[in-house]
């Protein structure tokens, strides 16, 4: 499977800002909300997720 868009993730971001309000400096977490939506729902119709970096197991940062 592969990811979200951006064009799909950018447009459920937006949906996300208007139905809170259009709140100022929110976009970013808006724009993360709408990616795991969009993820949770490709893996709710039965598509695997795709590797994060390039890899199995999500990166880590020190």
């Amino acid at each position: 499977m592969t990811g979200p868009t951006e064009q799909e993730i950018r447009t459920r971001a937006y949906e996300l800002w208007k139905d809170a309000g259009e709140p100022p400096g929110k976009m970013d977490v808006l724009w993360y909300q709408a990616e795991k939506e969009l993820l949770a729902r490709k893996a709710g119709n039965g598509e695997a997720p795709p590797a994060v970096n390039g890899h199995h197991k999500a990166a880590t940062f020190q």
